[in-house]
């Protein structure tokens, strides 16, 4: 079977390691980035830059969003030369499948889907993604999807590429609601991450070991492997993920939380704290910079 030709939308931490990934498996992927500079590596790798959405849409079978928010993925599929616009504009476009790997808002994911199926017969998928840029890399992602069940079986051989645990969630929206879980019990469990490595600090443990001793115990997580030892070694760059992501999900918990009238309160206690550490000016700085509320590095002493 001839594989599809794929457009991808969002060439950020997480984007340029997926497409390097669909490029070494052969897929033809085409790009469009708002910031043309930010696509040299993928285009390095063999992906073909494209000058507009226009021009993406008239030349992909299957278009990919990896956006940073719900209003970025607004912008792009509704707003003026966007998605929806650049679809009903061409007369051999190719596209009949969108697949969102952003994170975005459950309510919103219903609304686009429902505005790309009625107004051009395109239809949408969300499948965000966990495991941070060494899950991209690796191409061993969590994918949780939403949508169609026979649509996303057709697209298993996509997702073989990117992820080793693709999951059908229910219908369009679920896999956004399932991502939001993931963050609530990631955000929370970074947030104390930070006190326990201080805590153990100031009573005079050697935090560098922390991670080795909980491995494989009920403490135990990918959180705490990955970015518990750049806590203890104040090692903040590069940035694998950012304090403003952790933040905008945290913020989306909260408010799926008031629209299905159900209870976040850790959630929403922890978007407090990590609002309180972006707004002294880590917004675009890796979670691991939560040490800095409770032990300032060596080098600001």
């Amino acid at each position: 079977m001839m594989k599809q030709t794929l457009g991808f939308i969002g060439l950020g931490l997480m984007g340029n390691p997926m497409i390097a990934r669909l490029l070494d498996a052969g897929y033809s992927v085409n790009v469009w980035a708002r910031t043309p500079s930010k696509s040299s590596f993928v285009v390095s790798k063999g992906a073909c830059l494209k000058q507009s959405v226009e021009a993406l849409v008239e030349s992909s079978d299957i278009v990919m969003l990896c956006v940073s928010d719900t209003a970025a993925v607004e912008s792009i599929v509704l707003g003026r030369d966007g998605l929806l616009e650049a679809i009903n504009k061409s007369d051999n476009h190719k596209v009949k499948i969108v697949m969102d790997f952003s994170s975005i808002s459950p309510k919103v994911t219903v609304s686009l889907a429902k505005a790309l199926l009625h107004a051009a017969d395109v239809e949408w998928i969300d499948n965000p993604v966990s495991g941070g840029v060494v899950g991209a890399e690796k191409g061993s992602l969590a994918i949780m999807c939403g949508g169609n069940e026979q649509t996303i079986e057709l697209l298993q051989p996509i997702y073989q590429v990117l992820g080793e645990n693709v999951t059908r969630m229910g219908e369009v929206g679920s896999g956004q609601v399932t991502k939001i879980g993931n963050q609530m019990l990631v955000s929370c469990n970074v947030l104390v991450m930070a006190e326990v490595f201080a805590l153990a600090e100031k009573a005079g443990v050697d935090s560098t070991k922390i991670s080795q001793a909980l491995s494989g115990g009920f403490a135990d997580s990918l959180p705490l492997q990955i970015t518990g030892p750049r806590m203890a070694e104040r090692d903040y760059e590069p940035v694998k993920w950012h304090v403003k992501t952790l933040l905008k999900d945290l913020d989306m918990a909260k408010q799926l939380g008031f629209e299905e009238n159900a209870s976040t309160p850790m959630a929403s206690l922890g978007a407090e704290l990590m609002r309180l550490h972006g707004n002294q000016g880590y917004l675009d700085s890796d979670p691991c910079t939560l040490m800095e509320q409770y032990l300032p590095s060596s080098l600001d002493k």
